[in-house]
């Protein structure tokens, strides 16, 4: 892929460096795009995803990559920013009721942060790993809170007054977790150093037992696999 200028455009990539992020990375570089990774240290419980996306974004060569700083725990609401227990053993398949595990508008504030970046950049695109099929019952994983956020992004930009539009890829959307899987091991992600879990023990070994480990699971199980970070951490 090459844009007018007759090099690789560039992207930015929300890289949390869970499973999803990585696959989405690892899509972004072969379809061509100079890559930009964005990852967050937000007050989530651990930041052991941090060394994973650092990882990842070595792996595939990312042109740069940068850890933003910013404190969610101010606003709580979320098991994931504050004292309030990680569900486990929850039944995933159940109702649509919105899990303890969702961070209050983290999706809109990330992707806030990748536009900016983006435009400073001259970047056209913007990269997400949210799914709408494998997922927990976020409301900012949705089809239509993507499109009306790229509408958004192309009404707020001086890049998009001016002609660049942006557009807000989110390739795995409408994926499974095993097609996310079968993607990725096509492009070489190597799973064991991603990390999915809401509840890591102290050196990143996953709970097993919450929503992410739960899908995660499932995934692999479904394609005949073993989760290579299983089989990390059964060897340490």
């Amino acid at each position: 892929m090459v844009d007018q200028r007759g090099d690789q455009p560039r992207a930015v990539i929300l890289l949390s460096g869970g499973l999803d992020s990585a696959t989405v990375l690892a899509l972004a570089r072969h379809q061509g795009y100079q890559v930009h990774a964005m990852s967050f240290l937000y007050g989530q419980r651990h930041a052991h995803e941090l060394d994973c996306a650092r990882a990842l974004a070595n792996q595939f060569g990312v042109v740069a990559h940068r850890v933003v700083t910013i404190d969610l725990t101010v606003f709580g609401g979320s098991a994931l920013t504050g004292a309030t227990a990680v569900p486990k053993d929850r039944d995933v398949e159940q109702g649509s009721d919105i899990p303890v595990t969702y961070v209050p508008a983290r999706n809109t504030i990330f992707l806030s942060f990748g536009l900016a970046w983006a435009e400073v950049l001259g970047a056209r695109d913007v990269f997400i790993g949210v799914n709408a099929l494998d997922y927990s019952g976020y409301p900012d994983c949705r089809p239509a809170y993507l499109e009306a956020y790229e509408k958004m992004a192309n009404l707020a930009t001086r890049r998009a007054v001016e002609g660049e539009t942006l557009t807000l890829h989110a390739p795995l959307l409408h994926c499974s977790k095993a097609d996310i899987i079968r993607q990725g091991l096509a492009l070489g992600v190597d799973y064991g150093q991603t990390s999915s879990c809401y509840d890591p023990g102290p050196s990143g070994e996953p709970c097993g037992h919450c929503d992410a480990c739960q899908l995660r699971q499932r995934g692999f199980s479904q394609l005949g696999l073993r989760d290579p970070l299983i089989e990390r951490f059964s060897h340490d």
